[in-house]
């Protein structure tokens, strides 16, 4: 299984990314997806997730609002889209896959399969 995300890079702060992560060897329309992010010295934060079921979104308070998680079904990709990013939302961002209940959606601990990170800095 490769979940290879992308789309990470340095913008300025009121601007837009959209992160992309294609898994291959996975369905993922089978598997709850999410977005994670990590800075350096602290734990990994949800930002959002899919659930394989329904397709229902769910946002981190941070992200409500200003970001949108998507499934291409026929590509197999999971986007997130960022507006409005700020200098704290500065991080390596990494797509997961699992099978988690609803209430456990948003523990890192839960998800099976992890991809390597893409990095997003937000300059003021």
């Amino acid at each position: 299984v490769q979940l290879q995300a992308s789309g990470g890079g340095l913008v300025q702060a009121g601007t837009s990314l959209r992160l992309s992560c294609a898994a291959s060897e996975l369905t993922i329309s089978s598997y709850t997806m999410a977005w994670f992010r990590q800075v350096p010295g602290k734990e990994r934060e949800f930002v959002a997730g899919v659930t394989w079921s329904g397709g229902r979104t769910f946002y981190a308070d941070s992200a409500k609002g200003r970001c949108t998680i998507s499934r291409d079904i026929a590509k197999n990709t999971v986007n997130l889209q960022m507006n409005d990013l700020k200098p704290e939302d500065t991080a390596v961002y990494f797509c997961a896959a699992g099978r988690p209940a609803l209430s456990a959606i948003t523990y890192s601990a839960i998800y099976h399969y992890w991809g390597q990170g893409t990095a997003v800095t937000v300059s003021s």
